[in-house]
């Protein structure tokens, strides 16, 4: 067996002997973990020079490289006598190097450096058009929108990636752990989840229209003459047809007019179905959408949720989630709209709403967690520049038990509220606005809250009806700051 599979691993290397070897490139997050303890190894990094410097009259140059791996740097030293520095130092340049770890002299901010011994690739940029500013130059998030295609090598996109990436591994493992099974649902669909209408529709009809326009502007449709001269051709085909049988021709020549009659039968079809032809989107007799002209031969659309799919799952593998984008067409430019997000979407059979609660609590505090194990520094970046609380959030989520009152509860509760005036009424019957969230998780708490047992007006039909007749079994959950 051994000696098999050493001659199938000789067998493929000989396959591919034309080619490089692979590279074998160390992380920058992993040198830099290592620290000084990796001093003296010899390793290939590739990275994007985000600042480049000459120094000693050009006679070496430094270069703070990054891979994207984690968020801080790597400095690389290059002499002037390994690769012209020219072409290493400016913002954006991309170099595949190998070198030695050593330790940086007392007093420098690094903890470990890349002493470079070969240049191994580069990528040169213009740095006269590289549209990246140099340095800790900061871009508004609106003008990165300009250049997207390079966004993600700025410092804000790079932790909000590894976040995102954090958050999302951690949600299958906390899902997996419990578990659960993940399923996939449709991206398009039919359905309307949600039942409000707002959704992207999916339709080849708009490009069918147009590619119909322009061959009809390229070679227009038959007129009435051209297809009634095909059928009398068709008539005058089917006759000698006819006549060759009655006289008793040979099975040659019947043959042979019988492939004629049958290609002038094909382009009467052809002509006719030409000039069924009509510019724009097909419609039926009383001017709506023919939609069985479509694709899918009906209406489609992109999902608002996976939910009702799924919940077909959960009726035969009990404990199920789904976790992918989900669209939404609704009219609201508002920081709590998007258009297209990505939804965890979990179902539990045999279950109750204390089970629910009990779930999506757990979750929370499971991603909370994860995010101060594992993205410390990216959340301390986040704290600097955008949110000072975010860790401190974090952590009082992570580990504080979620305050769970009723609907009616929370509705009593801000009603008796005295030092503040909210903008929005406050009446049992109505959703709370996000200033009624906000002043029961950072004021009358001051921690999360489970609310419950919403009034089953303001809720989707799918909602089980509670006994009371007034309120349905569902739940949010709220989190200060978060709104």
């Amino acid at each position: 067996m051994a000696a098999d599979a050493a001659a199938a691993a000789m067998s493929a290397t000989s396959l591919c002997d034309d080619l490089e070897p692979a590279t074998v490139r160390t992380r920058i997050r992993d040198v830099l973990a290592a620290g000084a303890a990796r001093a003296g190894d010899r390793v290939v990094v590739g990275g994007w020079v985000r600042t480049g410097r000459e120094q000693g009259k050009g006679s070496f140059a430094f270069l703070e490289l990054s891979d994207g791996s984690c968020a801080a740097t790597l400095q690389a030293i290059v002499d002037a006598a390994v690769h012209p520095l020219a072409r290493l130092t400016a913002t954006g340049t991309s170099v595949l190097v190998e070198g030695v770890i050593k330790e940086p002299p007392e007093g420098t901010k690094q903890n470990v450096e890349l002493k470079v011994s070969r240049v191994l690739e580069v990528g040169e940029v213009d740095a006269a058009v590289y549209p990246l500013p140099k340095g800790k130059v900061k871009l508004t998030l609106e003008k990165l929108r300009d250049v997207v295609h390079l966004r993600s090598r700025t410092n804000t996109i790079g932790a909000v990636a590894r976040i995102r990436h954090q958050l999302a591994y951690a949600s299958h493992r906390f899902f997996d752990e419990n578990g659960f099974l993940y399923v996939h649902t449709p991206i398009i669909t039919t359905s309307d989840c949600e039942g409000a209408g707002e959704m992207f529709q999916v339709t080849t009809l708009f490009s069918q229209a147009e590619k119909t326009e322009k061959e009809l502007r390229e070679n227009p449709k038959p007129s009435d003459s051209e297809i009634e001269a095909a059928k009398v051709l068709v008539k005058e085909k089917g006759d000698v047809v006819a006549q060759l049988k009655a006289a008793k021709a040979s099975k040659q020549e019947i043959s042979t007019a019988v492939d004629e009659l049958n290609r002038a039968k094909e382009i009467v079809s052809k002509l006719e179905e030409r000039f069924k032809l009509k510019p724009g989107i097909p419609r039926k007799d009383d001017g709506s959408i023919a939609f069985e002209n479509d694709f899918f031969k009906r209406q489609a659309f992109l999902t608002v949720s996976g939910q009702l799919q799924v919940e077909t799952y959960a009726c035969a593998l009990s404990s199920v989630y789904t976790f992918g984008p989900t669209f939404r067409a609704e009219n609201s430019h508002t920081s709590r709209h998007l258009a297209e997000f990505w939804m965890v979407e979990p179902e539990i059979a045999f279950a109750n709403l204390q089970d629910d609660m009990n779930c999506a609590e757990k979750y929370v505090q499971y991603l909370c967690k994860w995010l101060l194990d594992h993205c410390q520094e990216d959340m301390e970046f986040m704290v600097k520049n955008y949110d000072k609380s975010a860790i401190e959030r974090l952590e009082l989520v992570s580990s504080t038990p979620f305050v769970r009152i009723s609907y009616t509860k929370a509705v009593e509760l801000l009603k008796n509220v005295t030092d503040k005036k909210f903008d929005n009424k406050v009446e049992w019957g109505i959703d709370l606005a996000s200033e009624h969230e906000r002043y029961l998780t950072e004021d009358i708490f001051k921690k999360p809250v489970i609310v419950y047992n919403y009034p089953k007006g303001i809720k989707a039909f799918y909602m089980r009806l509670n006994d009371d007749d007034k309120t349905v079994a569902a739940m949010d959950v709220l989190v200060p700051k978060v709104f």
